[in-house]
């Protein structure tokens, strides 16, 4: 698996809109229509990336705990489907449902949206406030698979604690860590 890091967007840039297809309602949505009340997590993952596999179930956790908290919380996948067939739209549904994701799931077919947000790797996490200016973007956690560390979203969650709590965040922001996108 390559190992490609995240480009880390300037702070304070604000949130590209996108109008993308929801794999799991089959409804299209733009970033205003899902953004939280407080900020929102904007994340891209596929569903082949062993990173993306290893973080899902804290992923999922996280969308959880937040989201009644007023974060809204998109997920994108922007891969080649003809290169990696297992990307596909079809197989996103299938997907979310094996692992529970319960919020939106969007198909970026052009990848301008991946273009927009300088995505890099799966999964990249980007944490916008309630003005859509962008508050964290890095890792999740230090975990990785095979390294031993456990999986536990502290950045992740730090961040967004610091958000919907008004505090100051930590820096320096390590950028995330995974598969690179599959560009056409």
């Amino acid at each position: 698996m390559a190992r490609t890091e995240s480009t880390m967007l300037p702070l304070g840039t604000v949130a590209p809109d996108f109008y993308l297809k929801d794999t799991n309602s089959n409804n299209t949505f733009s970033f205003e229509d899902l953004k939280g009340s407080k900020g929102t997590l904007v994340m891209f993952i596929c569903n082949h990336c062993p990173f993306v596999h290893h973080v899902i179930s804290e992923i999922v956790m996280i969308a959880n705990d937040y989201r009644v908290q007023g974060l809204g919380v998109i997920a994108i996948s922007s891969n080649d489907v003809v290169k990696y067939p297992q990307d596909a739209p079809e197989l996103m549904t299938d997907f979310a449902m094996e692992n529970k994701i319960d919020f939106p799931y969007l198909y970026d077919e052009t990848q301008e949206t991946a273009k927009a947000y300088q995505a890099a790797c799966t999964p990249d996490f980007y944490l916008f406030d309630n003005q859509a200016r962008l508050f964290y973007r890095g890792q999740l956690d230090d975990s990785r698979p095979g390294n031993g560390i456990p999986l536990s979203g502290n950045d992740l969650r730090g961040a967004i604690d610091a958000l919907i709590y008004n505090r100051s965040l930590k820096e320096p922001q390590k950028p995330s860590l995974g598969c690179g996108i599959k560009w056409k």
